[in-house]
């Protein structure tokens, strides 16, 4: 059965089968998760077979929520689907809003709810497969030099992130 998300159609809020709402550009809701250590990050390599922006790194862990399903509730579960990480508690940074082709005809068009957890760089992770092929710490002042250098190494929203929202998202964190 696929997945129906929350997505804007003629102004409602309507539930949406999540490739549909990315081939038609639908603006739809999800949630980004950030976990810190201090000024280091932990981001995720996404899986070769992820049917957009495959092997590319992006934050910690993102999704879209499930129609009904509250934006934390998303975001822990994310969190433990993709990285096998539990028990980290979150802060809600707030809303960003963007749009971004993310290739093979499709657009993410998200108002995100923006979620960041404070951890420790031995945290355990276990990523899945499926959805994970690596993850690593690194300094927000790496990661910013990482993306310069090499942006088609990594997803458009991260880089909208690092580049838009970066005060909202990181508070403080050099």
């Amino acid at each position: 059965m696929a997945t129906l998300i929350p997505a804007w159609i003629d102004g409602k809020l309507t539930p949406v089968e999540k490739l549909q709402a990315h081939v038609q550009g639908l603006q739809h809701k999800a949630v980004s998760v950030f976990l810190l250590d201090g000024d280091n990050v932990l981001i995720q390599r996404r899986a070769l077979s992820k049917y957009h922006t495959p092997g590319l790194w992006a934050n910690t862990c993102c999704t879209h929520p499930e129609w009904d399903e509250a934006p934390l509730d998303c975001a822990i579960r994310r969190l433990d689907e993709e990285l096998g990480i539990a028990g980290v508690a979150l802060d809600h940074r707030g809303q960003v809003e963007y749009r971004a082709d993310v290739g093979g005809g499709m657009i993410e068009h998200e108002v995100v709810d923006v979620f960041v957890g404070q951890a420790t760089t031995d945290l355990a992770v276990r990523p899945n497969p499926d959805e994970v092929m690596a993850h690593r710490w690194i300094s927000l002042y790496a990661l910013r030099s990482e993306v310069v250098r090499t942006p088609e190494q990594f997803t458009p929203w991260l880089k909208i992130y690092l580049a838009d929202h970066q005060d909202q998202i990181f508070n403080g964190a050099t």
